[in-house]
Protein backbone atom coordinates (compact mmCIF):
# COMPACT_ATOMS: atom_id res chain seq x y z
CA UNK A 1 0.00 0.00 0.00
CA UNK A 2 1.21 3.45 -0.78
CA UNK A 3 1.85 6.26 1.52
CA UNK A 4 -0.97 8.17 -0.78
CA UNK A 5 -3.33 5.63 -0.21
CA UNK A 6 -2.47 5.12 3.85
CA UNK A 7 -3.11 8.86 3.96
CA UNK A 8 -6.24 8.43 2.26
CA UNK A 9 -7.54 5.95 4.68
CA UNK A 10 -6.96 7.36 6.95
CA UNK A 11 -8.37 10.87 6.36
CA UNK A 12 -11.06 8.58 5.53
CA UNK A 13 -11.80 7.55 9.09
CA UNK A 14 -11.39 11.05 10.44
CA UNK A 15 -14.27 12.44 8.10
CA UNK A 16 -16.00 9.31 8.80
CA UNK A 17 -16.26 10.01 12.51
CA UNK A 18 -16.54 13.68 12.01
CA UNK A 19 -19.23 14.03 9.70
CA UNK A 20 -21.12 10.62 9.30
CA UNK A 21 -20.60 7.32 8.12
CA UNK A 22 -23.78 8.03 5.04
CA UNK A 23 -22.53 11.09 3.46
CA UNK A 24 -18.69 9.83 3.77
CA UNK A 25 -19.30 6.42 1.69
CA UNK A 26 -21.56 7.96 -0.77
CA UNK A 27 -18.95 10.99 -1.46
CA UNK A 28 -15.37 8.45 -1.46
CA UNK A 29 -17.06 5.54 -3.44
CA UNK A 30 -19.07 7.61 -6.03
CA UNK A 31 -22.18 6.40 -4.74
CA UNK A 32 -21.66 2.89 -5.42
CA UNK A 33 -22.69 1.94 -2.21
CA UNK A 34 -26.05 2.81 -2.88
CA UNK A 35 -26.46 2.32 -6.42
CA UNK A 36 -25.96 -1.51 -5.66
CA UNK A 37 -29.19 -1.75 -3.95
CA UNK A 38 -31.05 0.50 -6.10
CA UNK A 39 -29.89 -0.95 -9.32
CA UNK A 40 -30.62 -4.60 -7.65
CA UNK A 41 -34.11 -3.21 -6.56
CA UNK A 42 -34.52 -2.07 -10.03
CA UNK A 43 -33.95 -5.25 -12.23
CA UNK A 44 -36.56 -7.43 -9.78
CA UNK A 45 -38.71 -4.83 -10.20
CA UNK A 46 -42.19 -6.87 -12.57
CA UNK A 47 -40.46 -10.48 -12.32
CA UNK A 48 -42.82 -11.56 -9.15
CA UNK A 49 -42.15 -12.08 -5.89
CA UNK A 50 -38.69 -12.31 -4.43
CA UNK A 51 -37.46 -13.40 -1.27
CA UNK A 52 -34.75 -11.33 0.21
CA UNK A 53 -33.28 -10.83 3.56
CA UNK A 54 -31.56 -7.82 5.43
CA UNK A 55 -29.16 -7.94 8.29
CA UNK A 56 -28.79 -4.90 10.33
CA UNK A 57 -25.60 -5.01 10.78
CA UNK A 58 -25.97 -1.63 13.98
CA UNK A 59 -28.67 -3.51 15.81
CA UNK A 60 -26.72 -6.98 15.26
CA UNK A 61 -23.58 -5.39 16.82
CA UNK A 62 -25.50 -3.99 20.08
CA UNK A 63 -25.76 -7.26 21.26
CA UNK A 64 -21.83 -8.70 21.04
CA UNK A 65 -21.41 -12.67 21.15
CA UNK A 66 -25.28 -13.53 19.83
CA UNK A 67 -25.41 -16.53 18.09
CA UNK A 68 -28.87 -16.55 18.75
CA UNK A 69 -30.11 -16.99 14.93
CA UNK A 70 -27.52 -19.59 14.41
CA UNK A 71 -28.49 -21.72 17.15
CA UNK A 72 -32.37 -21.39 15.83
CA UNK A 73 -31.27 -22.19 12.34
CA UNK A 74 -29.22 -25.28 13.20
CA UNK A 75 -31.29 -26.83 15.20
CA UNK A 76 -34.58 -26.88 13.08
CA UNK A 77 -32.64 -28.16 10.09
CA UNK A 78 -30.49 -30.62 12.16
CA UNK A 79 -27.17 -29.31 11.92
CA UNK A 80 -23.96 -31.21 13.50
CA UNK A 81 -21.71 -29.86 15.13
CA UNK A 82 -18.30 -31.29 14.55
CA UNK A 83 -15.15 -31.16 16.56
CA UNK A 84 -12.88 -31.20 13.34
CA UNK A 85 -13.78 -27.49 11.94
CA UNK A 86 -12.02 -28.38 8.72
CA UNK A 87 -15.36 -30.68 8.04
CA UNK A 88 -17.70 -28.20 9.64
CA UNK A 89 -21.12 -28.22 8.25
CA UNK A 90 -22.51 -24.68 8.04
CA UNK A 91 -25.55 -22.53 7.07
CA UNK A 92 -25.43 -19.53 8.90
CA UNK A 93 -21.91 -18.86 10.38
CA UNK A 94 -20.05 -15.45 11.13
CA UNK A 95 -16.77 -13.67 10.16
CA UNK A 96 -15.35 -10.30 10.82
CA UNK A 97 -16.78 -7.58 8.49
CA UNK A 98 -13.09 -6.33 7.22
CA UNK A 99 -12.85 -9.99 5.27
CA UNK A 100 -16.47 -9.50 3.61
CA UNK A 101 -16.25 -6.00 2.75
CA UNK A 102 -12.78 -5.06 2.12
CA UNK A 103 -12.75 -2.26 -0.50
CA UNK A 104 -16.46 -1.38 -0.73
CA UNK A 105 -16.77 -0.14 2.62
CA UNK A 106 -13.03 2.57 3.85
CA UNK A 107 -13.81 0.81 7.40
CA UNK A 108 -13.16 -2.23 6.82
CA UNK A 109 -9.44 -1.73 6.40
CA UNK A 110 -8.40 0.27 9.38
CA UNK A 111 -10.96 0.60 11.72
CA UNK A 112 -12.48 -1.56 15.02
CA UNK A 113 -15.50 -2.27 12.59
CA UNK A 114 -13.12 -4.65 10.64
CA UNK A 115 -13.08 -7.22 13.56
CA UNK A 116 -16.87 -6.64 14.25
CA UNK A 117 -18.66 -10.48 13.18
CA UNK A 118 -21.21 -10.30 10.74
CA UNK A 119 -23.45 -13.29 9.78
CA UNK A 120 -22.89 -15.37 6.81
CA UNK A 121 -25.29 -17.28 4.39
CA UNK A 122 -26.13 -18.40 1.17
CA UNK A 123 -27.02 -14.66 -0.99
CA UNK A 124 -29.83 -16.83 -2.78
CA UNK A 125 -28.41 -14.82 -6.13
CA UNK A 126 -30.67 -13.90 -8.72
CA UNK A 127 -27.97 -14.86 -10.86
CA UNK A 128 -26.49 -18.30 -9.37
CA UNK A 129 -23.59 -19.75 -10.59
CA UNK A 130 -24.03 -22.93 -8.71
CA UNK A 131 -27.58 -23.15 -10.40
CA UNK A 132 -25.39 -23.39 -13.75
CA UNK A 133 -22.45 -25.16 -13.12
CA UNK A 134 -24.54 -28.54 -11.21
CA UNK A 135 -24.51 -31.51 -13.22
CA UNK A 136 -27.71 -33.58 -11.78
CA UNK A 137 -30.18 -30.51 -10.90
CA UNK A 138 -29.86 -31.05 -7.62
CA UNK A 139 -29.31 -27.53 -7.37
CA UNK A 140 -32.10 -24.95 -8.55
CA UNK A 141 -33.72 -21.58 -7.97
CA UNK A 142 -37.06 -21.52 -7.74
CA UNK A 143 -39.74 -18.94 -9.17
CA UNK A 144 -39.94 -16.72 -5.83
CA UNK A 145 -35.96 -16.60 -5.82
CA UNK A 146 -34.88 -18.73 -3.38
CA UNK A 147 -31.74 -21.08 -4.05
CA UNK A 148 -32.83 -24.81 -3.23
CA UNK A 149 -30.84 -27.95 -2.58
CA UNK A 150 -31.82 -31.69 -3.05
CA UNK A 151 -29.88 -33.97 -1.12
CA UNK A 152 -31.11 -37.15 -2.43
CA UNK A 153 -29.68 -36.07 -6.57
CA UNK A 154 -26.62 -34.35 -5.24
CA UNK A 155 -23.52 -36.85 -6.26
CA UNK A 156 -20.94 -34.73 -4.02
CA UNK A 157 -18.85 -33.56 -7.13
CA UNK A 158 -18.65 -30.40 -5.24
CA UNK A 159 -18.79 -28.04 -8.79
CA UNK A 160 -20.96 -25.84 -7.24
CA UNK A 161 -18.60 -25.31 -4.12
CA UNK A 162 -16.00 -24.15 -6.75
CA UNK A 163 -19.00 -22.20 -8.41
CA UNK A 164 -20.17 -19.98 -5.35
CA UNK A 165 -17.96 -17.16 -4.73
CA UNK A 166 -18.97 -16.57 -0.90
CA UNK A 167 -18.56 -19.72 0.31
CA UNK A 168 -21.67 -20.81 1.22
CA UNK A 169 -21.96 -24.35 0.66
CA UNK A 170 -20.31 -27.82 3.20
CA UNK A 171 -19.95 -31.17 1.79
CA UNK A 172 -20.39 -33.46 4.82
CA UNK A 173 -16.97 -35.34 4.64
CA UNK A 174 -18.44 -37.89 7.26
CA UNK A 175 -21.97 -38.78 8.31
CA UNK A 176 -23.41 -36.09 9.82
CA UNK A 177 -25.99 -38.01 11.96
CA UNK A 178 -23.32 -39.54 13.80
CA UNK A 179 -22.53 -35.82 15.66
CA UNK A 180 -26.24 -35.69 16.14
CA UNK A 181 -28.34 -36.63 19.25
CA UNK A 182 -31.18 -38.43 17.72
CA UNK A 183 -33.36 -38.45 20.02
CA UNK A 184 -33.63 -34.74 19.58
CA UNK A 185 -33.40 -34.94 15.65
CA UNK A 186 -36.42 -32.38 14.72
CA UNK A 187 -38.64 -34.74 12.50
CA UNK A 188 -39.45 -31.82 10.29
CA UNK A 189 -36.43 -31.54 8.10
CA UNK A 190 -34.47 -34.89 6.91
CA UNK A 191 -31.07 -35.21 8.23
CA UNK A 192 -28.26 -35.74 5.57
CA UNK A 193 -26.03 -38.41 4.45
CA UNK A 194 -21.89 -38.17 3.90
CA UNK A 195 -21.00 -36.80 0.77
CA UNK A 196 -23.84 -34.47 -0.08
CA UNK A 197 -23.25 -30.70 -0.11
CA UNK A 198 -25.56 -28.38 1.96
CA UNK A 199 -26.62 -24.95 2.13
CA UNK A 200 -28.96 -22.53 3.54
CA UNK A 201 -32.02 -22.63 1.87
CA UNK A 202 -33.80 -19.94 3.81
CA UNK A 203 -36.85 -22.18 5.52
CA UNK A 204 -38.29 -22.61 2.62
CA UNK A 205 -39.86 -25.37 4.28
CA UNK A 206 -41.30 -22.94 6.77
CA UNK A 207 -42.11 -20.24 3.90
CA UNK A 208 -44.26 -22.94 2.28
CA UNK A 209 -46.38 -22.99 5.31
CA UNK A 210 -47.04 -19.08 5.32
CA UNK A 211 -44.04 -18.98 8.43
CA UNK A 212 -40.55 -17.37 8.37
CA UNK A 213 -36.90 -18.39 8.72
CA UNK A 214 -35.85 -19.88 11.57
CA UNK A 215 -32.97 -17.12 12.07
CA UNK A 216 -35.26 -14.03 11.78
CA UNK A 217 -37.65 -15.90 14.42
CA UNK A 218 -34.94 -16.85 16.86
CA UNK A 219 -33.17 -13.46 16.56
CA UNK A 220 -33.99 -11.34 19.73
CA UNK A 221 -32.76 -7.86 18.71
CA UNK A 222 -34.77 -7.66 15.72
CA UNK A 223 -31.62 -7.46 13.20
CA UNK A 224 -32.84 -9.60 10.64
CA UNK A 225 -35.57 -8.84 8.81
CA UNK A 226 -37.29 -10.85 5.91
CA UNK A 227 -39.99 -9.99 3.28
CA UNK A 228 -40.72 -9.45 -0.66
CA UNK A 229 -38.11 -7.26 -2.17
CA UNK A 230 -39.83 -6.44 -5.11
CA UNK A 231 -43.33 -5.64 -3.03
CA UNK A 232 -42.50 -1.71 -2.36
CA UNK A 233 -44.84 -2.11 0.92
CA UNK A 234 -42.52 -4.62 2.51
CA UNK A 235 -40.30 -3.42 5.17
CA UNK A 236 -37.03 -4.86 3.48
CA UNK A 237 -37.89 -2.98 0.27
CA UNK A 238 -38.71 -0.14 2.98
CA UNK A 239 -35.11 -0.23 4.42
CA UNK A 240 -32.75 -1.27 1.30
CA UNK A 241 -34.33 1.82 -0.21
CA UNK A 242 -33.89 4.41 3.40
CA UNK A 243 -30.68 3.26 4.42
CA UNK A 244 -27.26 2.41 3.23
CA UNK A 245 -27.08 -1.01 2.43
CA UNK A 246 -24.24 -3.05 0.97
CA UNK A 247 -24.58 -6.79 -0.65
CA UNK A 248 -21.22 -9.05 -1.17
CA UNK A 249 -19.48 -8.98 -4.06
CA UNK A 250 -21.63 -7.28 -6.36
CA UNK A 251 -18.77 -7.34 -9.24
CA UNK A 252 -19.36 -10.74 -9.80
CA UNK A 253 -22.47 -10.33 -11.24
CA UNK A 254 -24.43 -12.60 -8.82
CA UNK A 255 -27.10 -10.26 -8.08
CA UNK A 256 -27.37 -11.60 -4.09
CA UNK A 257 -30.63 -10.86 -2.07
CA UNK A 258 -28.95 -10.57 1.20
CA UNK A 259 -28.78 -6.93 2.52
CA UNK A 260 -26.37 -5.76 4.77
CA UNK A 261 -27.29 -2.52 6.24
CA UNK A 262 -24.41 -0.53 7.51
CA UNK A 263 -25.64 2.73 8.59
Amino acid sequence: MTTDRRQFLKMAGVMALGLGLKPVLQSLLGGEVVKASEELLAQGDGQGRRWAMVVDLPRCWSSPGCTDCIAACDAVHNIPHLEDERKAVRWLWQEPYGRLFRGQDPRATFSEVSSKAALVMCNHCENPPCVRVCPTGATWKRGDGIVMMDFHRCIGCRYCMVACPYGARSYNFVDPRQALDMTKVDPGFPTRTRGVVEKCTLCSERIDRGGIPACVEGCSRGALLFGDINDPKSEVRRVVETRLTLVRRPEMGTKPRVYYVVS
